[in-house]
């Protein structure tokens, strides 16, 4: 897939959650007894731990790391996943696409209710899971309705950047928006709609700082 793993791609038409309305999760990683018999109490959950859990729910449903974008603001190994013990970004969003090899259209769960990058992911997991039990309880079509709710659309989760000038955003955004007003004759509701989104999308980023 095209989807970055890094810079977040948060996938276009989503509703982002506010900064202010983010929540502290709880997420955690069972305690366990220790090599030493000393009994290792739970913990926050890692972003590895997490991006394992999310790897786990979609292998389950046949899916491949080879078909899997985890898109963060996190920086990346040389393996391509998000690496481990860095800040958490300002925007601890995350966008987990893959596909299934089987023709469907690429499907898409982003979620950035948490203030932490790995209780997002560790919410994508549960999400998964939660998910996979409708199907094992027999609401198989319950669960296809759901998941093509989460289906990317486009598939190509486009960039601010794409549309505007990252030099003048501003400035190319009031030309492109007047250049394609329905109500001129150069209008172009589709080209119009693409250049508002475009612009919310700056606006975003900006309040995110």
């Amino acid at each position: 897939m095209s989807i970055p793993a890094f810079p977040l791609a948060w996938p276009t038409g989503w509703r982002r959650t506010k900064p202010h309305h983010r929540t502290t999760a709880r997420f955690r990683k069972a305690g366990k007894q220790g090599s030493d018999g000393r009994w290792q109490p739970q913990r926050d959950i890692t972003i590895s731990e997490a991006i394992e859990r999310v790897r786990d729910e979609l292998r389950r449903m046949g899916i491949h790391d080879d078909d899997l974008v985890v898109s963060t603001n996190l920086e990346l190994r040389l393996d391509g996943w998000p690496r481990s013990n860095q800040r958490d970004p300002a925007d601890p969003g995350v966008a987990v696409y893959w596909s299934d090899r089987h023709g469907a259209p690429p499907r898409c769960m982003a979620i950035d209710r948490y203030d932490r990058v790995a209780d997002n992911l560790a919410a994508v997991a549960a999400t998964l899971d939660a998910m996979r039990a409708i199907e094992r309880h027999g609401g198989a079509e319950i669960l296809e309705r759901a998941f093509n709710g989460f289906a990317a659309l486009p598939n190509h989760a486009e960039s601010w950047r794409d549309v505007l000038d990252p030099v003048d955003p501003r400035g190319s955004y009031l030309r492109l928006r007047a250049q394609y007003h329905p109500d001129r004759p150069t209008g172009n509701r589709g080209e119009f709609e693409r250049v508002q989104r475009a612009w919310q999308a700056y606006e975003a980023e900006q309040a995110h700082g």
